[in-house]
């Protein structure tokens, strides 16, 4: 390696890959109800922490209010990005209903903690009309 080079903390290589992929992750409470407590979410940071560990991620980022939660969780690609979010919902939505049932039955009546549905999209790097125009004006053999 050279001396001048510097690596970049936010670029991970392996054996055969060098990447970068980051997504921004949201989850809402079922019927968007303020179940949430600060008490909770400092919890439910812990337990997404500890499951993107066990998927070789980062949660980069977390924050949240008393009906959603936001995350940014920079991820390996042979990562599902779907089994990710079903991890890190189930093993919350375990957890936080055990230790905090009193609270989670008032505020949600279903068995379900969090909705079905949530909001991925992918972030970082550089914007989509830079790379558009990087591989339009590639040098096409003649």
């Amino acid at each position: 390696m050279s001396p001048r080079w510097e690596p970049n903390r936010d670029v991970r290589t392996g054996r055969h890959v060098v990447n970068n992929l980051h997504v921004h992750l949201v989850f809402v409470t079922k019927y968007r109800n303020g179940a949430l407590t600060e008490a909770m979410l400092s919890r439910c940071e812990e337990i997404m922490r500890e499951v993107c560990a066990d998927f070789e991620a980062e949660l980069k980022q977390f924050g949240g209010e008393e009906d959603h939660v936001r995350l940014l969780v920079q991820y390996p690609p042979k990562v599902q990005l779907s089994k990710l979010v079903n991890s890190l919902k189930g093993v919350s939505s375990r957890y936080l209903r055990k230790e905090y049932s009193a609270h989670v039955r008032r505020h949600l009546w279903s068995g379900h903690f969090w909705s079905g549905s949530y909001f991925a999209g992918s972030c970082g790097g550089a914007p989509l009309t830079t790379v558009r125009q990087y591989i339009e004006n590639q040098q096409r053999p003649v």
